[in-house]
C-alpha cells in the first residue's frame, strides 16, 4: 500500500495510519481504494481484537483530496464516491473495535471516518469539522447521523450548517470523542486502551459491538432481545467457562474465542 501503513504493536492490536503527510493526509481515490481492501481483509481475520486508526504527522485526515477532485466531471465524482461508500461501510462492517486516535485536524470525510470509528480519542491539538457546506455539498458517508447520534439535533445543526471546525475539547463536550490527552501521550494511552479491550474474551467484545451499535436505533424491548440473544449465545461458550475458572484460580484468563 501506498497511502496506509499497518502495523501490529501488540498482539491482536492493528494500528491502520493514513499516510499522506505531505498532503494532511487527504482522502484520495488510491487511499479509498486501499482502506476499502484493508478493512475488508482485517474484517476476516479472526486474530484481530482492535484495531486504532490514526493519522501521520500533524494531520489525522484532512478529508477528501479537492485537488485530486478539482475538474472531476459528475460521473467521476460519483464513481468514486460510491468507492468511498464502499470503504466507509467496510469499516463500519469490522466485528471487532476500531478505535480512532485523532492526532491532529480530522475535516470532512476525515472527520467522518473517525467519527465512524467505535469511539475516539483525541489529541489536544486536534480540530474536527464538516465543512462540506461551503463546497456546495454536505457530508456523505454518514458524518451528519454521526453527530446526531453523538451530539443531539441542536448541536449537530450548527455544526454542519456552520461549517466550522470545532477543537478537541469542544469535541469532547459533544460527545465526539471520549476522552482528550496531550499530543505527546495520544498513541500511548489509546494503545494501552486498545490492549486492554484485546485481552478480553473475544466473542464477548464483538458481541457487545453488535449490541451497542444495533440496540441504539431499536426500541427498548427490541434492544434487549438483541441483548439476550447475544447473552444466551455466549455463557454456552468455552471463553465464558475459561473466564470463570480464571477469576476463581486468581489468574489471567487466555481466552481463544470459542
Amino acid at each position: 500500500m501506498n497511502t496506509v501503513e499497518i502495523s501490529e504493536p501488540s498482539e491482536g492490536v492493528k494500528v491502520v495510519t493514513l499516510s499522506r503527510p505531505e498532503a494532511a493526509n487527504a482522502l484520495n481515490t488510491a487511499m479509498g481504494e486501499e482502506l476499502l481492501a484493508l478493512w475488508t481483509e482485517l474484517a476476516r481475520d479472526v486474530s484481530v481484537r482492535a484495531a486504532v486508526l490514526t493519522g501521520a504527522g500533524r494531520f489525522f485526515c484532512a478529508g477528501a483530496d479537492l485537488k485530486e477532485r478539482d475538474g472531476m466531471s459528475d460521473q467521476q465524482w460519483s464513481e468514486q464516491h460510491v468507492m468511498f461508500e464502499a470503504m466507509i461501510r467496510a469499516q463500519l462492517a469490522c466485528p471487532f473495535p476500531v478505535i480512532a486516535a485523532v492526532n491532529g485536524a480530522a475535516m470532512g470525510g476525515g472527520c467522518e471516518m473517525a467519527l465512524a470509528c467505535d469511539f475516539a480519542w483525541a489529541s489536544s491539538a486536534a480540530r474536527l469539522g464538516l465543512p462540506e457546506a461551503g463546497l456546495g455539498i454536505i457530508p456523505g458517508l454518514g458524518g451528519t447521523q454521526y453527530v446526531v447520534r453523538a451530539a443531539g439535533e441542536r448541536r449537530a445543526a450548527e455544526l454542519l450548517m456552520s461549517g466550522l471546525p470545532i477543537d478537541a475539547a469542544q469535541a469532547l463536550e459533544f460527545g465526539l470523542v471520549n476522552r482528550v490527552t496531550p499530543p505527546d501521550e495520544l498513541m500511548a494511552q489509546v494503545l494501552e486502551r486498545a490492549r486492554v479491550i484485546a485481552g478480553k474474551a473475544p466473542l464477548s467484545v464483538r458481541a457487545l459491538k453488535k449490541v451497542v451499535r444495533g440496540g441504539a436505533a431499536l426500541p427498548l424491548d427490541e434492544a434487549m432481545d438483541l441483548e439476550l440473544a447475544q447473552y444466551n449465545r455466549l455463557f454456552r461458550t468455552q471463553d465464558r467457562r475459561e473466564g470463570v475458572a480464571a477469576f476463581n484460580q486468581k489468574r489471567t484468563a487466555v481466552f481463544r474465542g470459542e
